[in-house]
């Protein structure tokens, strides 16, 4: 078949032709720059655990593993934060200064990653969107040179026709090449030309929230803290300023604007620099240099459809969003995650057994992210209460100010419930009724699954995001194979009947086994997506219920009905209250 184009080299179109090119699927990248990264220290990225985990298994452990140590002190450490005097208490509980070290597990996982191995990933990280973006680059050109023609890049390749017909997709740039492609998919940024040659409307809200950024390099009284401060008593009305730690010394600051189009002049942000600082370090800012700068504007949009035929949209190309916990790069990693098996098993398989597949791509990621803009749009009045930009003074219970306030840190810091793993649970890849012997463990169907350690079939002991992205997963809950030899184990009980109903599944899976999982009891039978989501838990060894969910996994198992297909589409058509005709189109 023709290779898969992806449209855009930011961090998710490198991250998508990684993802793609690990599964043996040709990628030609189309990129409209020179292929430089532009080196931004005020334009930084936050990524959770899964999307950190992601990255660090396509050959970027070596970057996560540098950055966290940092955002776990972020987030450990917050309450020291928030008890500092020049800030209001955040959850009122007047706790002492937690300067404790981080426990052992945690902090062997997070120092001394394995060469070569994706650690355990166990908070946000946060780094410069342009240490990313070349971390992906450098994995890219590995893979391309240890595989000639698997990764083609085109750099200064701007495209300006799209044309499919049935058995393909072409591509045509403004050099006058033609591309040929299975398929093709738009990670192209906020302006997509995918999107709009697709002629895919674009509603949403514009300029929900205003910051202005600098990114500098000082000291600050918490090395290595994040810091959100209400109402600063030296600017002279309520606002809004954090404070995170980047490696180096380097401090990102964000001040949020007061609603409208202030104009944020150089002179205007040196102030607020100044004023900052002064109000930190009690009247006497400490040396500090000026990195970079810039305004970051909060749009909440999200694209009508997320595929059309062959083509398909991705991160900025199909959602903006960036409030309260709900991170940019964070969700296109995300849509990488969920869409890159699914192209691989269409491509290996052809095209006429994915429909399904290729569909609940839309289902799955447009509801959540349709979801979590919803989710976003409702609680910031709540959060901000304003009357105009002077806040009012709240008389509701101060438990509820309190959750505010915290719902305001966790999103700063890549944390809280609006910006984590969405949970599928009525994805059409779901099994249509609960198969015999399902059991109930901690992970609803649909979740991502804890990371927990696993036994590979070699011997090998790893984690259990270190096997995803490729093939399903298979894990039997056997305690006491930790102590015991390979050869024992792999003979015994259930294991040759299970790794023959492996065998037999419709699809590649991968047999793995765990010395425990959260809530569940011996001999139970996870099934897991390539992309980490639960498929089902079943008790024991069920060949039958076994094939019939990975069956349904890749698409094979007819809809449930109608309404439920319709669910996904319903659940994320209106990102916010407003009509499409008042939110304007793009």
């Amino acid at each position: 078949m023709d290779p898969v184009i992806v449209v855009g080299a930011g961090p998710v179109g490198l991250t998508l032709a990684l993802a793609l090119a690990r599964l043996e699927v040709p990628v030609v990248l189309l990129d409209e720059g020179t292929g430089a990264e532009e080196h931004r220290l005020a334009r930084t990225a936050v990524l959770r655990p899964d999307t950190a985990a992601l990255v660090a298994r396509l050959g970027c452990a070596e970057l996560v593993a540098k950055e966290r140590w940092t955002a776990w002190r972020t987030v450990r450490r917050r309450q020291a934060v928030r008890t500092a005097p020049f800030a209001a208490p955040l959850d009122g509980s007047g706790a002492g200064q937690d300067a404790s070290p981080p426990p052992a597990r945690e902090r062997a996982a997070e120092e001394s990653p394995e060469s070569g191995r994706a650690a355990e990933v166990v908070a946000p990280v946060h780094l410069p969107q342009h240490e990313l973006t070349r971390a992906l680059r450098a994995a890219l050109r590995v893979l391309a040179e240890a595989s000639p023609g698997l990764v083609t890049l085109a750099t200064g390749s701007r495209l300006d026709t799209l044309e499919q017909d049935a058995a393909g997709i072409t591509a045509h740039t403004r050099h006058g090449t033609w591309w040929r492609g299975s398929y093709l998919v738009g990670c192209d940024g906020p302006r997509s030309t995918v999107r709009k040659l697709l002629q895919v409307r674009f509603p949403g809200r514009t300029a929900v929230e205003r910051h202005a950024v600098a990114a500098l390099r000082t000291e600050l009284p918490w090395p290595g803290e994040g810091l959100l401060h209400r109402s600063p008593p030296w600017r002279g009305a309520d606002g809004e300023i954090v404070a995170r730690p980047l490696p180096g010394g380097v401090w990102r600051l964000d001040w949020l604007l007061p609603p409208g189009r202030e104009l944020v002049t150089p002179d205007a942000l040196l102030t607020r620099v100044r004023e900052t600082l002064s109000g930190w370090c009690d009247g006497a800012p400490p040396p500090y240099e000026l990195l970079d700068t810039g305004v970051h504007t909060v749009h909440h949009r999200l694209a009508r459809r997320w595929r059309v035929g062959r083509a398909f949209l991705a991160g900025d190309a199909a959602h903006l969003i960036g409030a309260l916990g709900t991170q940019g790069v964070d969700e296109g990693l995300r849509d990488v995650g969920n869409l890159s098996w699914k192209l691989g098993l269409a491509w290996h398989h052809g095209r006429g057994e994915a429909q399904r597949l290729l569909d609940s791509y839309q289902a799955e990621r447009r509801a959540a992210v349709g979801a979590r803009l919803r989710g976003a749009d409702q609680a910031l009045p709540l959060v901000r209460a304003t009357d105009g930009w002077h806040a009012v003074r709240r008389t509701v219970v101060p438990g509820t100010v309190r959750g505010h306030d915290t719902l305001l840190t966790d999103s700063h810091m890549g944390r809280g419930p609006l910006g984590g793993p969405p949970v599928h649970a009525r994805s059409p890849l779901t099994p249509p009724v609960a198969p015999a012997g399902s059991v109930t463990v901690d992970t609803p169907i649909g979740a991502l699954v804890t990371d927990v350690p696993v036994t590979a079939p070699d011997g090998s002991a790893v984690r259990l995001r270190e096997r995803l992205g490729r093939d399903l997963l298979v894990v039997l809950v056997a305690p006491g194979t930790a102590v015991w030899e390979r050869r024992h184990w792999l003979r015994a009980g259930l294991m040759p009947r299970l790794a023959a109903a492996v065998a037999a599944l419709p699809v590649r899976a991968e047999l793995l086994v765990a010395e425990s999982y959260p809530g569940a009891a011996a001999h139970t039978v996870l099934l897991i997506r390539p992309d980490g989501h639960l498929v089902a838990a079943l008790s024991g060894v069920r060949p039958g219920e076994l094939y019939a969910c990975a069956d349904a996994t890749r698409g094979g198992a007819p809809a449930r009905d109608d309404a439920t297909a319709d669910d996904g589409e319903a659940a994320a058509e209106a990102p916010t209250a407003e009509t499409e005709a008042t939110a304007g189109r793009r």
